[in-house]
């Protein structure tokens, strides 16, 4: 790993980690690289920071500097999830009702969306 940064557990007892260098990266549950977010679905992060997953196993992922938080789905093309209103998104969780919890340090606040 190259500055990790946040780390979270992933389906099938995996973890799923953050890099500074702009990359996140997923393991499997013996601790093997399972992938590389940026190379399996062609994205480029600017500063990766929060990740986790929600129930149904997709990563998600704030970027700090693109103050987004972008959905990985295991199939399909990423989804951007919030793309406005976050000044510097550094932690996310899920719920398991649907609500996404943004920690934005840029307004020292934690921002709920559905």
């Amino acid at each position: 790993l190259q500055g990790p940064r946040f780390v979270s557990p992933a389906p099938n007892g995996g973890f799923v980690v953050s890099e500074e260098c702009g990359d996140v990266k997923v393991f499997t549950s013996s601790r093997k690289l399972l992938c590389s977010l940026s190379s399996k679905y062609g994205h480029r992060f600017g500063n990766p920071a929060g990740v986790c997953t929600d129930v149904d196993g997709s990563i998600l992922v704030a970027d700090e500097q693109c103050r987004t938080v972008h959905l990985f789905p295991e199939y399909g093309a990423p989804i951007c999830l919030v793309s406005a209103g976050l000044q510097r998104p550094s932690g996310v969780a899920c719920s398991s009702f649907g609500h996404l919890f943004v920690a934005d340090t840029g307004e020292n606040c934690v921002k709920v969306f559905k």
